[in-house]
């Protein structure tokens, strides 16, 4: 990746840039540590850690790496001292530390925003980042069998999180991607709910979404399950939101745009009379982040094009009585795309 990076600063008349997040800091050097920055420039990259990790960032990089006793800046002192100008990761960087680096360039240097420019060039991955992603996939779509075969009704929403995490664990997830949500009848209508100590028992809906991290790459998935029979209007709910997943999975391919991956999708919902209920994008990119470019929204221009991994959720969120969403990781390949979640998108009955 340096070379391409080179490449940009090159085009843009930049003498160096500073990587901030720690996410595309391991992007470029593999480093792994919590307490980091990088500076590339036209001809190598050069890492900056602390004591901590000179064992561990001699194993991850192979590059120049400055172990910096103290605020890590006041390590970049001969290198920021020679540049003009300088590019920075504006939407990321800790105000702190822009004033720490503005301090120590030149009076005439300038700093330029570089905006989401390395996150748009991890949008595509490569073949071993998709190997990664697939087995986060996989160790996702394992553990939550797992959990499911352990299931008790009377389990409160907390107590199956805990073991789904707990599954993740056994089967090699280094953590989960997010904290793992569930939630159950009328808790399901948040989007975003966290487990409670409520009781799962009953008849009603009950709502899992759950994600893993292997070797730094993430997974994200969400399925429904049912304590006892479902209503009709539950049935019809169910269907509308698997119909609207299963004609936006089928079109996506490279060329298509975010945007109009969404429209397939409010479309289906519509024809329902449901797309009022469709309170959030389709989906996002995922990989070292579980959040992370493109996103999937009816605004949105991105092109996606192959080596992309993204998610599609369609979802409809009824105040008071339910919500019900249903989500798969994708790969978008040369021809058009796969599903890389295995578990079968069926309502669960339990």
């Amino acid at each position: 990746m340096p070379h391409l990076l080179t490449s940009i600063l090159e085009d843009r008349h930049w003498d160096a840039a500073l990587i901030s997040s720690l996410p595309n800091v391991r992007y470029l050097t593999g480093f792994t540590g919590s307490n980091a920055l990088a500076l590339a420039l036209p001809d190598r990259i050069i890492l900056f850690t602390d004591p901590r990790y000179t064992i561990q960032s001699k194993k991850e990089f192979h590059g120049r790496t400055v172990i910096v006793k103290g605020p890590l800046v006041a390590g970049m002192k001969r290198w920021l001292g020679k540049i003009s100008t300088l590019a920075f990761e504006n939407e990321r960087i800790l105000f702190h530390t822009q004033q720490a680096v503005a301090a120590e360039l030149p009076k005439r240097a300038k700093m330029e925003g570089m905006g989401p420019l390395l996150e748009e060039l991890r949008m595509v991955k490569s073949a071993g980042e998709i190997a990664l992603i697939r087995r986060a996939v996989e160790i996702n779509s394992t553990a939550f069998q797992a959990a499911m075969r352990l299931f008790r009704e009377g389990m409160t929403e907390r107590d199956l999180a805990a073991e789904i995490d707990y599954q993740m664990h056994q089967f090699g997830s280094e953590k989960p991607a997010f904290d793992t949500l569930v939630a159950f009848k009328q808790h399901s209508a948040l989007p975003h709910a966290h487990p409670r100590e409520a009781k799962i028992e009953g008849n009603g809906l009950l709502l899992i979404d759950m994600g893993a991290f292997w070797h730094g790459y993430a997974s994200d998935m969400t399925r429904m399950a049912h304590i006892g029979t479902p209503s009709q209007k539950t049935k019809t709910h169910y269907k509308a939101v698997l119909e609207a997943l299963t004609m936006a999975e089928a079109s996506v391919k490279p060329g298509i745009t975010a945007k109009k991956v969404d429209a397939v999708a409010r479309k289906v919902l519509k024809s329902y009379g449901m797309e009022k209920f469709f309170t959030h994008s389709l989906g996002h990119g995922l990989g070292l982040e579980i959040h992370e470019p493109p996103r999937i929204g009816k605004k949105m221009d991105t092109v996606l094009c192959a080596g992309m991994t993204i998610t599609i959720e369609p979802g409809v969120y009824m105040e008071g009585h339910q919500g019900v969403r249903i989500e798969d990781t994708i790969l978008v390949t040369e021809h058009g795309s796969e599903i890389m979640t295995p578990t079968p998108k069926e309502m669960l009955l339990l």
